[in-house]
């Protein structure tokens, strides 16, 4: 080979090489880009998730106010309901006491003793408290009523209904506190 030659094949190799400079110079920069919309499309994504569970612990936290809300609402409506139980049975001694004092002779005892049991009454009434209703001839209904006993009914229209109401059932709001205690027919 000759010195021609070879400076021939050298500029050969260095003009290939300022080719494959230039082409990795060309890569790289792409390469980069490609970094920077990857690094980009990793915040977004980041972002995204960010947002998500933010708006997911911000409807948690407006359900928890709700329940929460709702449950104070409850505790409320009730809260005085242990007291009213322990007076449901002053005020059966009443409705006794009623029917002993309308049989005697003393109107003015009686009177006094109405007065008192319609004022106890009204209080109890404002507290939220209502009779459940149970009457000789409804239907027997087990979420309702509290069956003591059952006996022959005396007609056949009877069968499966309340013959008698031994004892009152009240409520709270909406909430059944004591069930009514029937006598049922079969």
């Amino acid at each position: 080979m000759s010195e021609k030659d070879k400076t021939e094949d050298l500029e050969d190799i260095i003009s290939d090489t300022t080719l494959n400079e230039e082409g990795q110079t060309q890569a790289e920069e792409v390469v980069e880009e490609e970094d920077e919309l990857t690094a980009e499309e990793k915040l977004q994504e980041e972002l995204g998730k960010e947002k998500d569970k933010f708006l997911r612990l911000f409807a948690e936290f407006e359900n928890y106010k709700k329940r929460t809300s709702k449950e104070r609402i409850d505790l409320f409506k009730t809260a005085g309901q242990e007291v009213i139980v322990s007076l449901l049975p002053v005020m059966d001694d009443f409705d006794r006491a009623m029917k002993e004092l309308a049989k005697s002779e003393d109107k003015e005892m009686f009177k006094g003793v109405e007065l008192i049991n319609n004022k106890f009454r009204e209080t109890l009434k404002n507290k939220g408290l209502t009779e459940a209703e149970a009457k000789q001839g409804d239907s027997f209904d087990a979420e309702i009523h509290d069956a003591i006993t059952q006996i022959p009914a005396p007609n056949k229209k009877l069968k499966g209904k309340i013959i008698d109401v031994v004892e009152k059932g009240y409520k709270l709001g909406d909430k059944i506190i004591r069930h009514p205690k029937v006598v049922v027919g079969n």
